[in-house]
């Protein structure tokens, strides 16, 4: 039986909504979430996505960097990540830019095979030792207070000030690196979910890349044992075990300022009451529940599942597949690619050579495979396509997914030596394990407005003093999701955020 008052109600049971909940439970705090979906974990969740193929792939959000340490400590959260050797792979031409963390030697000599000397190495280890010392440094204050832009600058001195939070992040690269295809690799960092130019003075680029390189003081993408869904079944678990009480199947319908919370579920309309609500849903959802309106942000991406029947073959016989597909794989992502790309979408068209990246995380965690298809040499692979805006997709949802699809498949099929399509699995009715999602179907699936996997662009790390970057408009509503400040990313600190703020 639900009461009809809380100390804290949650609206949305992604992780950050399940962080919020185990911390407030934790201190003692009546806490009661909300979840319009059958489950818990939003994005992060784990699924069996074609019938009878025995693999969970990580569906939509699919690595962990943001997460901090010390948010898997205080919970006591049963988790694994594992840390990725090899950081990506970039093929050009007949070769290519392999970065293998385990190896310094191999990646200097890969960098002289396709750049021609050892000076794009140099520049690439000042430029990442300048963002690795940002994160150390940045990192911790993610779940402080919010400092304000002096101590911001103070902290991360005056060359990471200048490069990342006043520069376009495009003009620090051109003017960093000469090669093409090694400036691309690193503004691919500033364009993930990001539709932007690196180049723009609005510096939404710069925010992203700061997002991807910062994660837990070491910037490192890692690999959740068991895929996304573990990670939230740990913080599930660890809420409830606090004495949350989590309803799934509830759907918000509206939210007061003065605390009431009406819903619905299977057995009709509620209403409970939270001392404070803490909103874990977009801020154009949260607008929408207060009565109020919101611009609705853009999201940019196309996420591409698969299962292979094994790794395709490279061009580069040097290369072993394991090895380029283990970390980030890119796909004509150049610098120029990149902007030819970023032109033809802001025209309203998909690009013609659609910039991508894929990963095999199978490869790191082979316990998301069921035996028989570890057996058989079996693979998952995750394509996160770029330059894919919401507005390509709202006329002919369908018919532009597949056009997308299509091109993004040939513009990988370009730098591999044999098809994609050709490594397929087949599930048992034949059909090939491969699905897509535009921003369209996250809008329409997930309840993300304009499909936007932030919530809304990204924010500065910093602001007004002695806040936590989760206040609204009204004094007992808080935005605990990733369109708080310092969201974004399966992170868990603005859920964090937003119980210090309540703990206060």
């Amino acid at each position: 039986m639900l009461r009809s008052r809380y100390e804290a109600v949650i609206v949305g049971g992604g992780h950050n909504g399940l962080v919020a909940a185990a911390y407030l439970a934790r201190a003692g705090r009546r806490v009661l979430v909300l979840e319009r979906l059958g489950h818990v974990g939003g994005l992060a969740v784990s699924a069996r996505a074609f019938p009878g193929v025995d693999a969970r792939l990580s569906r939509y959000s699919y690595l962990v960097s943001l997460l901090p340490s010390k948010v898997v400590a205080d919970l006591g959260l049963k988790i694994a990540l594992r840390r990725r050797r090899y950081a990506s792979y970039t093929p050009v031409g007949e070769t290519g830019l392999l970065v293998d963390n385990g190896d310094a030697a191999r990646t200097a000599e890969s960098f002289a095979r396709v750049t021609g000397g050892d000076g794009e190495l140099e520049a690439w280890r000042r430029f990442y030792g300048m963002t690795a010392d940002v994160a150390e440094r940045v990192a911790p204050t993610l779940l402080e207070p919010l400092a304000d832009r002096a101590a911001m600058r103070n902290l991360v001195g005056e060359e990471a000030w200048r490069d990342l939070f006043e520069r376009p992040v495009g003009e620090v690269v051109d003017e960093r690196f000469a090669d093409d295809t090694v400036r691309g690799v690193v503004l691919t960092d500033a364009l993930i979910g990001t539709f932007a130019d690196p180049s723009d003075p609005g510096l939404l680029a710069n925010r992203c890349l700061l997002y991807h390189v910062i994660g837990d003081g070491t910037g490192d993408w890692n690999v959740p044992v068991g895929g996304m869904g573990a990670v939230s079944g740990a913080l599930a678990d660890a809420a409830r075990a606090a004495g949350a009480e989590i309803l799934t199947g509830a759907e918000v319908l509206a939210v007061d300022p003065s605390g009431e919370v009406a819903f619905r579920d299977a057995d009709g309309e509620h209403a409970v009451t939270g001392e404070r609500i803490l909103a874990n849903v977009p801020p154009a959802v949260l607008a929408r529940l207060l009565g109020e309106a919101e611009p609705v942000p853009e999201g940019a991406q196309l996420k591409v599942n698969m299962v292979l029947s094994r790794l395709p073959r490279l061009r580069d016989p040097g290369v072993d597949p394991a090895a380029a597909f283990s970390g980030t794989f890119h796909i004509n992502e150049g610098r120029d690619q990149l902007a030819r790309a970023y032109a033809e979408a802001s025209a309203g068209r998909i690009p013609s050579l659609p910039p991508a990246e894929v990963y095999c995380h199978s490869l790191t965690d082979p316990s998301i495979l069921g035996p028989g298809l570890r057996e058989a040499g079996a693979h998952t692979m995750t394509l996160f396509g770029l330059h894919m805006p919401a507005r390509l997709f709202r006329e002919d949802p369908a018919g532009a997914r597949e056009a997308a699809l299509r091109a993004t498949l040939a513009s990988m099929n370009a730098v591999l030596a044999e098809p994609v399509e050709d490594c397929l699995l087949r599930a048992p009715d034949g059909s090939p394990c491969l699905e897509a999602k535009t921003p369209v179907d996250l809008e329409t699936e997930a309840g993300l407005p304009g499909g936007h996997i932030f919530h809304r662009d990204l924010s500065w790390p910093y602001g007004e003093p002695g806040r936590w970057g989760v206040e609204t408009a009204f004094e007992r509503v808080l935005l605990c999701g990733a369109g708080a400040r310092r969201g974004g990313g399966v992170s868990g600190i603005p859920g964090h955020n937003a119980a210090m703020a309540l703990l206060a």
